[in-house]
């Protein structure tokens, strides 16, 4: 149990911290959330650890009235219990006065949360969450909460949130193809530094590579072998550094389980869910009209973040082809694409889907050269034709062209470019 005295002293502390505001770089999905303020949804924003929840909770708050806030992730909440929300709500209304919007941080952290999530809801009060466990918030809210919440899944740092924290201001490149070549270099230099760097918003701050190690321990530790009681750590570890080092590379659970010595796949499909649920890897599907044979194709993997991949695989010389890939596949989730691969006689990275239509096909590789460029246009063009689109994207570390096959139309453009054509 946690005393009133020490709830109160959490809240009043943790509100003065807030109220410290400081300046940090406005999130490009903060909009997105201010507009679902109009009904009376839960909004849950989710994501892996550090990854800048608890600083866009801040920006939220900055536009809003009457609101209250705690951070559960306090080590003095530790047996805070279920049945204590409503000695905690008596202490937020005498901090804060009458809320109308309740923010509660990495609330999955209490057992049975929905029901006092509910209980303000049924008495119209406005509430947003985050968490790091998207298969926890899923399987609580899916109990008690149908249809009456609303997700938001939040990244780390896009390129164009990566320029602004480094306060590199430019021209729109994507809209004026006449700007100047000191600005093209400046951000084609900025683009190096993000493929090494990655987009975690505190490694980007003090660019400490024991800060990624330990985050990384702290997520496995925290967020996948003591919430799963999982005893034989080390091949949990030895698969993340298997999934680390073979990003975009097709498996199949029976081959990683050979590969960790394994006798069954079960348990490598485990270990994967709780990685993707923690947020550290994605799996990505093969496109098929079957839901059985898509099912039953080889997956492919892609991290979080490339600092993750750089700093926990076993390769010393990480592939660039395959880093401009994980960005892309990371960049198509954060636009809220349904992704998968094409694989027929040929191969294609990835096919978007907007409900039943074929929103996009697009390959990725470093450079088309003459070892490349007949693998990477043929395996676009099966695709294409296959899903009978007529425009297809092939993204390069930094070529730009515009190829017709028949009525087909390849589109090369730099990877940096359209990473920006969102924003700007």
């Amino acid at each position: 149990m946690t005393s009133p005295e020490i709830l109160r002293h959490v809240v009043i502390q943790q509100k003065s911290q807030i109220e410290k505001g400081g300046v940090s770089v406005e999130r490009s999905i903060l909009k997105q959330v201010l507009n679902a303020f109009s009904d009376n949804r839960v909004l849950v924003l989710t994501g892996i650890r550090r990854c800048g929840k608890s600083t866009l909770l801040k920006q939220i708050m900055r536009t809003k009235t009457r609101y209250c806030y705690i951070n559960f992730e306090d080590e003095r909440l530790l047996s805070f219990r279920a049945e204590e929300f409503e000695s905690l709500n008596e202490v937020l209304m005498e901090v804060y006065g009458t809320p109308a919007t309740y923010f509660f941080d990495e609330i999955q952290n209490i057992d049975k949360f929905e029901t006092f999530v509910r209980r303000l809801q049924d008495e119209g009060k406005k509430v947003v969450i985050t968490g790091s466990n998207a298969s926890l918030l899923s399987k609580e809210f899916g109990t008690r909460l149908t249809g009456r919440y609303k997700i938001f899944e939040v990244f780390p740092f896009s390129f164009a949130e990566f320029l602004r924290i480094k306060k590199i201001s430019v021209k729109n490149p994507v809209k004026d193809s006449l700007y100047i070549a000191e600005e093209r270099v400046k951000l084609i230099t900025a683009f190096g530094t993000y493929v090494e760097s990655g987009g975690m918003p505190e490694y980007l701050k003090n660019q400490d590579s024991e800060y990624i190690k330990t985050l990384y321990d702290n997520i496995m530790y925290r967020d996948i072998i003591a919430r799963y009681s999982i005893r034989r750590q080390r091949l949990v570890r030895e698969l993340v550094g298997i999934l680390a080092s073979a990003i975009s590379l097709p498996f199949t659970y029976n081959s990683l389980k050979t590969s960790l010595g394994l006798k069954n796949a079960i348990t490598v499909k485990e270990y994967i869910t709780y990685l993707s649920g923690a947020y550290l890897f994605f799996e990505l599907l093969r496109f098929d009209c079957s839901v059985k044979k898509q099912l039953n194709s080889p997956r492919k993997c892609y991290s979080i973040d490339t600092a993750f991949s750089n700093l926990c695989g076993f390769s010393l010389s990480p592939n660039k082809g395959r880093l401009l890939e994980n960005i892309v596949f990371i960049e198509l989730r954060r636009r809220g694409n349904e992704v998968f691969y094409y694989s027929g006689k040929r191969e294609c990275d990835f096919i978007t889907k907007d409900g039943r239509r074929i929103s996009g096909v697009i390959q990725v590789c470093h450079e088309l050269n003459n070892e490349s460029t007949d693998r990477e246009t043929e395996g676009l063009l099966e695709a294409m034709t296959a899903l009978n689109v007529k425009e297809g994207i092939i993204l390069t570390s930094g070529q730009e062209e515009l190829r017709t096959s028949g009525d087909m139309t390849i589109i090369i453009k730099p990877v940096w470019k359209w990473l920006l054509e969102e924003s700007t």
